[in-house]
């Protein structure tokens, strides 16, 4: 087994494990991520949905903000979450804001379906145009709002991401 897939192993032992603990205690569901970069943890989560009443308390979410407050930054280039569970969109859209470099994952979204977890009506809302979502969607075009939208591509000292 070579370095890289052994540590795979452990980071991904530690994210199931903090499923497993975590739900046990009763913070939210069985999901637990971790990242990483260069070997050393930056950030640990897991899922906090029912505890913190915050749907967006998922766990690589509750790891990807530990891990940018632990690094002073909002890019994890070069990192890795290692996740109990397939990302689901909002978690995978973090990740790639987070310009994160890689996924290493336990379960499938599939598997998390079967136990009540489907992000299916999700994935297939996306694509969707706005007018067809099941979310009423809006579009109120406003000069203030693309005036500051313009403000914002002149601003000099903006910090672009």
């Amino acid at each position: 087994m070579s370095d890289i897939k052994s540590e795979d192993q452990r980071f991904l032992a530690r994210a199931i494990a903090l499923s497993r603990d975590h739900m046990n205690n009763g913070a939210g569901g069985p999901f637990g991520a971790v990242v990483v970069r260069d070997g050393k943890v930056l950030g640990e989560g897991w899922n906090q949905v029912t505890s913190a009443k915050d749907p967006t308390a998922h766990a690589e979410v509750v790891a990807i903000r530990r891990a940018c407050e632990a690094v002073g930054d909002f890019s994890l280039q070069g990192a890795t979450i290692y996740t109990s569970c397939e990302p689901c969109p909002m978690c995978l859209a973090s990740a790639y804001w987070a310009r994160v470099s890689r996924i290493v994952y336990a379960n499938t979204r599939e598997d998390a379906a079967e136990i009540g977890f489907d992000d299916s009506l999700i994935y297939e809302e996306i694509p969707k145009p706005a007018s067809e979502r099941i979310i009423a969607m809006d579009h109120v075009p406003s000069l203030e709002a693309r005036a500051v939208f313009d403000a914002w591509a002149e601003k000099p000292d903006k910090v672009t991401y």
